[in-house]
């Protein structure tokens, strides 16, 4: 057997369980759902609800289907004693801050025995991420009408297009319909040591405390960086000084805050470019809010508002016009590592990326040598200096510098991207977002290799470990401006298809003297061209061998056509 195949066998047995922290992330949001009645309400934030359902059915999420988990018994004890500790951890006062440790402290009970299953129970504390197909759960039972499908022997294939087609449009009506709710809590997310940023993040926390919205005489409740606290430029004091019932309507934030309670913002606004849009994602691990960007930054492929304009955009956001929701894929990526003495593989950890997984050589002098999986399938090893796995709103960051191909934010895909290829023939690709792809480092590797989370949190892959890469259950939704921003900012930033000078039309018109024509050249001033004034001019733009010769022959040769031309 070879030592690809061998490497295959022992990482498919290790690695098909639901990671161990896709559990925590699921048992958090459930919790925090049960005990929050003013929860987002987000239409589509799953974008499938009808898969989602199966999954929440099958005892696994949307992000990983298909996959095994450990012993059936075990993991209900585990995750209903996980359950119980985290709705203990929730009803008390220090909720905010335990809620997270807690967590963690009952996921170190989960069992380590990873023993494949072909069935999985119904696990009820496992819920999908969708706000709204829940309630369709005890009405629906996915599962019966796949059955029924396929055990109906009247069903034809223009049937199931029929039925295919109606699912993909209910999701797409569910993403283009504005989401009309009153916005109570608005978080800002800024560069707090950017004094120039410090200053606007006064102005707009102040001017959204003291506009009156939703029949009251003040504004929105306002969450800004704790790091703000003791900032002399943004003077909270000053602030509440203002109104003292400021006092409890100006909060800070904190990353713990962002994960234990991210139903807890209605909306959040970033003041930067790209990477503070980046930063927010990372500070979401789980679900996240409606996030509307202001471009103060230097390109600004995800900021598409004005902060000059602020005022505006905020009115018609916060009013009746509602919000318009472009929920942007990501990636759930798991770092497995090598067992020792010959135990299976351990979990490591995991990140919700926006833009890319990237992989490369490090400070290797070597080329890496990957394995690359789909489905538990090697699809090739790759040798370049790396890879890079990007989603559609990451295409133009990484990807496109390595030769990678623009695609639209709402395609659901995984781009593949080669760095530095040593064959001519490994292109980049397009792949399904339904695969789940793993990359492995062979233990006979010359090197290790070092991977990327959206340019944050570098990680060491030795010899024998890996890394897995699925479409996340928990998108990125975007607060969007126009339908057609996506083109505009490309357009903008990356001068797509601008020429210096569009091409010259012809100028038709007579060519009578002061007519502004094309005025015949006569024999008496030009030995070439017209032989009378009866005969129409000739040019090489319209006489040319790109056109039929004589008598409507288009097997005459360039130079005969030529030559008949000019009278030889």
């Amino acid at each position: 057997m070879s030592h690809h195949t061998q490497s295959h066998h022992r990482d498919s047995r290790s690695i098909e369980s639901v990671p161990r922290q896709t559990l925590i992330k699921a048992l958090a949001s459930s919790v925090a759902r049960n005990h929050k009645p003013s929860a987002l309400q987000l239409p589509g934030m799953s974008g499938h609800p009808a898969t989602n359902a199966t999954a929440v059915r099958a005892g696994t999420t949307a992000a990983v289907p298909d996959r095994a988990v450990a012993s059936s018994a075990q993991l209900c004890d585990a995750l209903n004693d996980l359950a119980l500790r985290s709705n203990a951890a929730s009803s008390s006062s220090t909720a905010t801050t335990t809620n997270t440790t807690n967590l963690s402290a009952a996921a170190a009970t989960l069992p380590t025995t990873q023993t494949p299953i072909t069935a999985l129970p119904a696990l009820p504390a496992l819920q999908s991420p969708c706000f709204y197909h829940q309630r369709f759960d005890g009405i629906v039972d996915i599962d019966k009408v796949l059955e029924e499908i396929k055990n109906d022997e009247w069903m034809s294939h223009s049937r199931l297009v029929q039925t295919a087609t109606g699912v993909r449009e209910v999701s797409k009506q569910l993403q283009r319909r504005p989401i009309k709710r009153a916005v109570r809590n608005v978080m800002i997310v800024t560069k707090a040591r950017d004094n120039t940023l410090v200053v606007l993040t006064r102005e707009l926390a102040q001017w959204l405390m003291q506009t009156p919205r939703y029949g009251s005489d003040l504004g929105v409740n306002v969450f800004v960086d704790a790091k703000l606290r003791g900032s002399k430029r943004f003077d909270a004091a000053g602030l509440v000084a203002e109104n003292p019932r400021y006092q409890h309507m100006l909060k800070y934030w904190t990353p713990d805050l962002c994960w234990s309670q991210p139903e807890k913002f209605d909306l959040v606004l970033t003041l930067g470019g790209d990477g503070t849009v980046l930063f927010t994602s990372w500070l979401f691990q789980r679900i996240v809010p409606p996030v509307l960007s202001f471009s103060l930054g230097s390109l600004g492929f995800l900021t598409t508002f004005e902060y000059e304009r602020f005022r505006a955009h905020l009115n018609r956001v916060m009013g009746d016009d509602g919000m318009k929701i472009n929920l942007r894929m990501r990636f759930t990526c798991t770092v497995y590592r090598d067992g020792t003495l010959g135990r299976e593989v351990e979990e490591g950890e995991q990140f919700e990326v926006l833009n890319e997984l990237v992989i490369d050589r490090g400070p290797s002098p070597y080329v890496s040598n990957l394995e690359l999986y789909g489905d538990n399938e090697l699809l090739t090893v790759v040798q370049a200096d790396g890879c890079i796995f990007s989603t559609p709103t990451g295409s133009t960051a990484y990807s496109l510098s390595a030769g990678g191909s623009l695609v639209h934010p709402d395609i659901p895909a995984i781009l593949l991207t080669p760095i530095c290829p040593h064959t001519l023939s490994f292109r980049p690709m397009v792949l399904s977002d339904t695969m789940l792809l793993r990359v492995s480092v062979p233990r006979g590797s010359r090197a290790t290799a070092y991977c990327a989370f959206d340019g944050k949190g570098r990680i060491e892959l030795r010899q024998g470990d890996c890394v897995t890469i699925t479409a996340s259950q928990y998108p990125f939704p975007t607060v969007t401006r126009t339908d057609t921003e996506w083109f505009d900012s490309v357009s903008r930033t990356l001068r797509w298809n601008t020429r210096a000078a569009t091409q010259k039309a012809f100028d038709v018109s007579s060519a009578v003297s002061g007519g502004g024509g094309v005025d015949c050249i006569t024999p008496a001033s030009s030995g070439n061209g017209c032989y009378d004034e009866d005969e129409s001019c000739w040019d090489i733009d319209t006489d040319s061998a790109c056109y039929a010769s004589e008598e409507g022959s288009a097997s005459a040769s360039p130079l005969r056509r030529q030559m008949s031309l000019l009278g030889m």
